[in-house]
């Protein structure tokens, strides 16, 4: 590996002194592991850039040339990650796809940031365990705690600068990797301390708590597509709906228990709050994504919050993913036939899931290899469920998540490949049974669909079906 990879930054250095003005401004390259796919497309926010097939020593290189600096992400189907390119780049990586995001490391000029941003996303999913049994305890206990925990990838990120010159966009990077992650748990601290301590109303809270509030860009183009300063956004801005609802549309000191009426109070603040025309755009989305599954019903009150979503994006593709989703809610409402989606079985037969479901009353399960907990938990929780529950049959779909990969997993786990099924077109059936969560199941019987949009950790069938 590393001779092959000297040799591609020799060849490189060789190519750009005999053709300066065709030399690539960015190189980046490496070897994949276990591969999962044939090949590495390299996206720029959403837009895409490029591709390249593995070699037979499944070996990948992009040379690029007069590409912006910022935040870009690799997908090797079907994972993908975060990578920060600038000009003068030489990126080399390697990892192996049984542990994607564990196994990822970043060599060359370039790197410095890259293997940070892993960094702190490891450090951010081995944290939410113990950051949700903090949400019990008061405020202030609660913020010295988040406090001390970001101190500390501060302290590490200083080192960091201190042994590399950092642009003033790579440095700005760094700083909402550390940040975001840590302001999204005092944006849900009022919330899930309610959740814990069983408070009958949100506690309150001083003005210092929300200090870092003060230092903000509601509108970082930057940032936009970056997962921890996106999400952070989502939770700031319904935090300040429902709080907003609380003082102005309450009644005794309780918000207006309306997803229409707060979705509105969501749209109005962005609209009012963020001038980024792209990012306007992608929060309208959001929201309206947001309401139309949670509410999962075709009625009239959805209509009015489309045209609502309609009047405000400026995004003519959003507002098309917006009505396709409705219609597809629309097609997944109780007493609907289930939709025509092929899955495969563990000796690579195709089946429908129409059939599957022939004559039984079946819930259907989603898992993907990348999310191990989950993977853990729904086993678990379906043990349960299938011994509380003998009328039922529960079927496993496995998405993203590569053939042999997938084959391996049932073997391990002693899996009934009889009830454990391959989803091999994420997209179809994402969009086909409206997948936007790995929690969520769909009950049907005899092909009808009884609840499309049913929790598994909530199941619990309203009456015992019979066929």
């Amino acid at each position: 590996m590393i001779r092959f990879l000297l040799c591609l930054s020799i060849f490189s250095i060789f190519a750009c002194s005999e053709k300066s003005r065709e030399c690539p401004s960015v190189f980046f390259g490496g070897e994949i592991v276990n591969p999962t796919s044939d090949y590495v497309v390299l996206y720029r926010n959403d837009s895409y850039i490029d591709s390249v097939r593995l070699d037979e020593g499944n070996r990948f290189a992009f040379n690029l040339q007069g590409i912006e600096e910022g935040l870009y992400h690799f997908d090797h189907s079907p994972e993908l990650q975060y990578l920060y390119l600038q000009e003068g780049d030489s990126i080399l990586i390697r990892l192996n796809t049984m542990e994607f995001d564990e196994s990822l490391v970043f060599s060359g000029k370039g790197s410095a940031i890259n293997n940070f941003l892993i960094e702190m996303f490891l450090i951010h999913e081995q944290e939410e365990p113990l950051i949700y049994s903090y949400f019990k305890l008061d405020p202030d206990t609660f913020d010295k705690k988040i406090d001390s925990l970001r101190a500390m990838k501060v302290d590490h990120l200083n080192e960091l600068v201190a042994e590399n010159q950092f642009s003033e966009k790579v440095l700005t990077m760094a700083k909402a990797a550390v940040d975001y992650n840590t302001f999204i748990h005092k944006e849900k601290y009022p919330f899930y301390h309610k959740k814990k301590t069983g408070e009958e109303t949100i506690h309150e809270l001083t003005g210092e708590f929300y200090d870092y509030r003060e230092t903000l860009d509601l509108n970082n183009t930057e940032l936009a597509y970056f997962k921890p300063y996106f999400d952070f956004i989502k939770y700031h801005f319904s935090n300040l709906s429902y709080m907003n609802c609380m003082k102005y549309c309450s009644t005794e000191n309780k918000a207006v228990h309306d997803y229409l009426h707060f979705s509105k109070h969501n749209l109005k603040l962005v609209d009012s709050l963020v001038n980024e025309d792209e990012l306007r755009n992608i929060l309208f989305r959001n929201i309206a994504m947001d309401y139309l599954l949670t509410e999962h019903e075709a009625s009239k009150e959805c209509q009015i919050f489309i045209d609502k979503f309609g009047s405000l994006s400026t995004n003519e593709e959003h507002k098309e993913e917006i009505a396709h989703l409705y219609e597809g809610i629309q097609s997944l409402q109780p007493n609907s036939n289930l939709p025509e989606l092929t899955v495969t079985t563990v000796d690579n037969r195709k089946v429908s899931i129409r059939d599957i479901s022939k004559k039984k009353n079946t819930v259907f399960y989603f898992w993907t290899a990348s999310q191990k907990g989950h993977f853990r938990n729904v086993l678990k929780h379906v043990s349960k469920l299938r011994k509380k529950h003998p009328e039922y049959k529960f079927v496993g779909i496995s998405l993203k998540t590569s053939f042999p990969q997938w084959q391996a997993m049932l073997s391990e786990h002693d899996l009934d490949p009889e009830s454990q099924f391959y989803g091999e077109n994420f997209k179809e059936i994402q969009t086909g049974l409206i997948i936007d969560d790995l929690y969520k199941c769909v009950i049907t019987k005899d092909t009808v669909v009884v609840d499309a949009f049913a929790n598994l950790y909530y199941f619990k069938p309203k009456k015992s079906p019979k066929i």
